[in-house]
């Protein structure tokens, strides 16, 4: 069921897998067990359901027998924005495990219907070609690479594939809450799609990512702490992507709005947390701040032409600092 190529790029890797208990994950699990690739599991226990204490002990078990090892955090209470927070905590533990063991690859469970439903959501929120491919099977994260080897497949191979091998999985009763946005794009409008279109769906969207592939240029994003640039594409669909890119990784999605303001606006604070600016030769992103900044500084900024309210982020890290100054010096 996995393809070959995304097995090629799991193999003899330091592999880490984004485990719940649920059926996708759970079928994915026993997938790279069956083509005998390495990984080890993490798990985030929210603390919000009972049942979440089954499937930490589930995956616990799971690692034991298949002799791997498995890291567990238990999550801090929070009520408020509860999707965007857990996915914060979620990327964030699995980045700390990254770094810490030296993982290669973080795999996770995504598959065609999670794609669909982003699709939709996109379409529906306004966005082109490039934002409606959504989610790609490998993607490079800086430290890391991000693969998602069941875009492929719909949830319900999956589960037939957990049946037949009566494999046990835990269904999560919150997918049901149709008050949140994504449960209700699946059960209304993604899941009868798929289960009416499936073979005419995957066909779709083999053809945008090769549509995506030839619009958009892929660009290197560099960073620096928090700071982050990349060549300026002249090409402004590229750049809008790659800032978006970029931003999603920091948690934070553009509006259809500030999409917009990218297109016509050489500098634009988003989110009231990132400035990003779009100069002839460099587009920068940085974190929106204040500082009180000497005459020197300044002086020396507006001879450099570094826009004002990259300033004050500038000013507080020294060795930013220097890099700017040679970048633009030898442009």
């Amino acid at each position: 069921m996995l393809e070959n190529r995304t097995l090629q790029k799991l193999k003899d890797k330091k592999n880490l897998l984004a485990f719940s208990g649920g059926g996708d994950s759970t079928a994915l699990f026993f997938l790279l067990i069956k083509n005998n690739i390495p990984f080890d599991i993490a798990i985030v226990d929210y603390g919000v359901r009972e049942q979440s204490k089954e499937e930490v002990l589930y995956a616990k078990e799971l690692a034991q027998t298949h002799n791997l090892k498995c890291h567990v955090f238990n999550a801090p209470k929070f009520v408020k924005n509860f999707e965007a927070k857990a996915r914060e905590i979620r990327y964030s533990f699995f980045e700390e495990l990254i770094k810490t063991h030296g993982y290669e690859n973080l795999i996770t469970a995504h598959h065609l219907g999670d794609r669909f439903e982003w699709m939709l959501m996109q379409f529906c929120k306004g966005a082109g070609c490039a934002e409606i491919a959504g989610m790609q099977v490998e993607q490079e994260r800086g430290f890391y690479t991000l693969i998602r080897p069941l875009l492929h497949l719909d949830k319900k191979e999956l589960l037939a594939y957990l049946h037949v091998n009566e494999n046990k999985y835990f269904e999560d009763e919150s997918n049901l809450n149709e008050d949140i946005k994504r449960n209700s794009f699946r059960h209304n409008y993604s899941a009868p799609l798929l289960e009416k279109y499936l073979l005419g769906i995957k066909k779709s969207f083999d053809y945008l990512d090769e549509d995506r592939d030839s619009l958009i240029e892929k660009l290197e994003i560099k960073t620096i702490g928090e700071f982050a640039y990349f060549e300026n594409s002249q090409n402004p669909r590229t750049n809008i992507y790659t800032i978006d890119k970029y931003l999603k990784l920091k948690g934070y999605m553009l509006s259809a709005k500030e999409r917009e303001i990218l297109k016509s606006e050489k500098t634009a604070v988003v989110g009231r947390k990132f400035v990003v600016n779009q100069n002839s030769d460099f587009v920068f992103i940085a974190p929106f701040t204040d500082a009180v900044m000497s005459k020197e500084f300044k002086e020396e900024m507006r001879i450099l032409k570094i826009e004002q309210k990259l300033r004050p982020y500038i000013y507080k890290n020294k060795e930013l600092f220097v890099k700017i100054k040679e970048l633009l010096s030898s442009v």
